[in-house]
């Protein structure tokens, strides 16, 4: 599933430069997470890489997005394609 952000950010800015696919961004207020641009890092990394940088735990699975690997994979693919 792709992840959210909860209100719990603190905009400290660590996560959006460790996106691979460009899906975090800043929003009104906390940073938001574009669900049709992450793959939780699959076909980049083995982790999550913002999750893995985020000091206050607030990335969590968005359970609005259930995703299994292979269609985070297929997204991943999908999004690789679209920028060759």
């Amino acid at each position: 599933m792709a992840l959210t952000i909860t209100d719990e950010c603190i905009n400290c800015d660590v996560c959006e430069p460790e996106c691979p696919n460009g899906a975090i961004s800043q929003g009104e207020e906390i940073y938001v997470i574009d669900p049709n641009l992450c793959t939780e890092c699959v076909g980049h990394y083995e982790t999550s890489q913002c999750v893995d940088v985020c000091p206050v735990d607030c990335i969590i699975p968005d359970p609005n997005r259930e995703e299994t690997k292979e269609e985070l994979q297929a997204k991943y693919e999908k999004l690789i394609n679209e920028s060759a």
